[in-house]
């Protein structure tokens, strides 16, 4: 069963198609991981299914409901969270309060002011002591490393406990290998707890160590999807992506 089905999705900017009538499906409680070339629309194709950015035409299916267009206000409704590329964190805040504003799920101000309840203190704690941030907790986001940044994200994406479609855009970049085992045991962890895990990433060893299917875009379009194994021994993918 899938979580999130796509329908001949299409999105042009200035005249180039960045998806070119992709219709695919996310499967439930699989790793899924997005590979291509740089510009054939992983990015685009994870903004659409994030309402980030919407689409020209085509149809989204989540859940089983059909979703015309998915409005940034609406995903966690769906059940989808996300992290980006570039890193969005509020700076000033500490650690500990980046994720209190998401598991509270109400303003900053009123976010900071319900910091002791318990059940978001154990949230919290339990999301950062996952990527081992913990001892950081008292620390302003703008002090941590390009790694520990990436890894507070993740974080608070995890304290979103009720969502079940987590959209990771290149997680991996950029991170220690102590970091990335980090990042590998999370995404192994939310696929043991049933979640849909969907991953854009660079790294074929990764891919394959990780991933349930394998996603292949090329200029826009569906060129391949299925395990690992038969993606990659595909010719088209070996010539497109792989051999490049």
């Amino acid at each position: 069963m899938s979580t999130i089905k796509t329908e001949n999705i299409t999105k042009q900017f200035e005249g180039v198609h960045a998806l070119d009538g992709v219709s695919l499906e996310i499967p439930r409680g699989r790793v899924t991981g997005i590979v291509g070339p740089n510009g054939s629309g992983k990015t685009t194709l994870v903004n659409v299914l994030s309402g980030i950015v919407r689409q020209d035409a085509g149809v989204l299916h989540i859940g089983g409901k059909e979703v015309s267009i998915l409005k940034p206000q609406q995903v966690n409704a769906h059940g989808i969270t996300r992290t980006f590329q570039e890193v969005r964190l509020f700076e000033q805040m500490t650690v500990l309060d980046n994720i209190l504003v998401v598991v509270t799920e109400r303003a900053v101000a009123a976010s900071l002011f319900r910091r002791r309840q318990e059940r978001c203190d154990r949230e919290a704690r339990q999301a950062l002591e996952t990527v081992g941030l913990w001892e950081k907790r008292s620390s302003p986001a703008a002090a941590l490393s390009y790694g520990q940044r990436k890894l507070l994200e993740i974080a608070r994406v995890l304290a979103m406990r009720e969502a079940e479609v987590y959209l990771f855009d290149e997680p991996f970049a950029g991170l220690f290998p102590a970091m990335v085992d980090v990042v590998v045991k999370v995404m192994q962890g939310l696929k043991q707890e049933g979640k849909s895990v969907v991953l854009i990433e660079h790294s074929m060893d990764l891919i394959r160590q990780l991933c349930d299917t394998v996603i292949v875009m090329d200029e826009g379009k569906l060129l391949a999807q299925g395990t690992p194994e038969t993606v990659f021994a595909k010719p088209e993918v070996i010539a497109i992506y792989v051999g490049k």
